[in-house]
């Protein structure tokens, strides 16, 4: 894990400053404990050992922050920085038991201690690509101990998983071993079930451990290969890609039939596309970024549609009546059978949901997907020779194109939590920049001489923004995003994007 640590003499001119912050250092650690402090105080000497102890116990408490300086890319402080890890991080026994639920009822919660002695519990935090050994499941043993050979639960998708060869990884070697024992993280091999976030235990102990909540993607791009001979081998790596960030989906577009690429931001998808060039060796063409708009509806409505097709022997026969009514943002698709006494016969109810979703895909406006809204349906009719479940798919399809439109339909657009951290002199440009992008201030906040601006904005406004900003603050401002929520979009906007001027 690097080179050894050289240690050398304080040079004579640094040696005053050295001690004087050495000093406040140890006034800092001192004042945790009483002991120690009366000590220090009193001039005695005190020794490594107890230092190191009174830090740990401030650091696990949170009372104080070891910070510590070096290069990873230098291999400066890698050590030192490994050490501190050992020396005053937690390890499992020094903070709470981990909490699961019940695989039966989430109401229940279930404690894992962090003993060997206790049924086996590990949550899969990471999917990596070996190029030596296949795909890499990174597992944290958070209860119990497990040998290879056996199998476990994947509580999440219900699969049993067979653990053939579990690895220890130092950097870039890896150590086979025999068994995982609690609070390891270890690498399996071959895992084919199994994705970021879900649990692996003993099966005669099922736990569900804390879930990776991960947010929809908000932008996304059109990709091909340079080469048309690279289109398979862009897929499979595409796939490869996709296993190991569970924020980063593809999908082909029904119309061009091109390859579309979702993620979480501009730099995201930069650095998929870099990984795709440096990792496989596929070189490709990229378009232009498109934001991830939404439609949704504002007020209640009904509609009716008929599909009858008649074109010699058996025709085509589906009648419904659905009611639409708005949800909460975030309240995703809901539907309902109210059908009474069998105007609809049952087995044509999942393909009047089927052709509702499918419809619900490309919506009313702009043919950007429908959400948060709840259909019923609630009446129709059938022939008993002439009706189908496609006939039933299309006339529900139908339906609630033409209930969407009634709905008051109108675009939304995806409203990103923005963080810019600036010298104090910026503040008023980098503010009158971001108002301009129609950014909303929230907060301004100072973190030590920096002045740090909280915000909400609509992504569409943020292309680019790198850039400016290192413009406006000669290179010294830095910002993060996240994606917050959907917002509706301003009537002249909503009118540019119908329009395509904003693609």
């Amino acid at each position: 894990m690097g080179k050894d640590v050289i240690k050398t003499e304080i040079p004579e001119d640094l040696k005053e400053k050295a001690n004087e912050w050495r000093n406040k250092m140890l006034e800092k650690i001192v004042a945790e404990d009483e002991e120690l402090m009366n000590k220090y105080l009193e001039g005695q000497e005190i020794s490594i050992s107890e230092i190191r102890s009174v830090l740990r116990k401030a650091t696990i408490d949170y009372k104080l922050v070891p910070v510590l300086c070096g290069s990873s890319l230098k291999n400066k402080g890698v050590q030192l920085m490994l050490d501190a890890v050992v020396y005053y991080l937690p390890s499992p026994i020094d903070v709470p038991p981990v909490m699961g639920i019940d695989t039966k009822d989430e109401n229940i919660r279930i404690e894992k201690k962090p003993d060997d002695n206790e049924p086996f519990a590990a949550l899969a935090f990471k999917i990596a690509t070996d190029p030596f050994v296949g795909t890499l499941t990174y597992l944290r043993a958070y209860s119990g101990q497990f040998k290879k050979g056996g199998y476990l639960l994947n509580t999440v998708s219900g699969e049993r998983e067979r653990i053939g060869r579990i690895l220890r990884m130092h950097s870039n070697e890896r150590e086979e071993v025999e068994e995982v024992y609690t609070g390891d993280i270890v690498a399996v091999v071959g895992l084919k079930k199994t994705s970021t976030g879900h649990t692996l235990c003993d099966e005669k102990a099922p736990i569900i451990l804390e879930k990776i909540v991960f947010p929809e993607p908000v932008i996304s791009i059109e990709v091909e290969p340079k080469a048309k001979a690279d289109q398979e081998k862009m897929t499979l790596s595409l796939k490869k890609l996709q296993e190991e960030d569970p924020t980063f989906r593809i999908e082909t577009s029904q119309e061009t039939g091109e390859t579309i690429l979702w993620g979480m931001g501009e730099l995201h998808l930069d650095i998929i596309v870099d990984r795709l060039k440096r990792e496989f060796s596929v070189e490709t063409n990229v378009g232009r970024p498109q934001v991830s708009y939404k439609e949704t509806i504002e007020i209640n409505s009904e509609a009716e549609a008929k599909y009858i097709k008649q074109s010699g022997g058996r025709g085509q026969y589906g009648h419904v009546k659905i009611k639409v009514e708005p949800k909460k943002r975030g309240e995703g698709f809901e539907f309902t059978n109210d059908i009474k006494g069998g105007s609809i016969p049952r087995e044509y109810i999942p393909a009047v949901e089927k052709g509702i979703k499918e419809a619900m895909a490309k919506g009313v406006i702009a043919g950007y997907p429908l959400i948060d809204m709840k259909v019923s349906l609630y009446d129709g009719s059938f022939h008993e020779v002439d009706s189908s479940e496609i006939a039933f798919k299309i006339a529900a399809s139908m339906a609630l194109q033409d209930a969407a439109k009634k709905s008051h339909a109108h675009l939304l657009e995806p409203i990103m939590k923005l963080e810019v951290v600036i010298p104090p002199n910026y503040l008023g440009d980098v503010i009158g920049d971001l108002s301009a992008r129609r950014g909303q201030i929230e907060e301004t906040l100072d973190r030590t001489e920096l002045k740090v601006i909280e915000a909400k904005i609509p992504l569409s406004e943020m292309f680019g923004y790198a850039t400016t900003l290192r413009s406006l603050t000669e290179g010294r401002g830095t910002f993060t995003m996240e994606f917050s929520h959907y917002e509706k979009v301003p009537g002249n906007i909503s009118q540019e994007i119908i329009e395509g001027k904003r693609k």
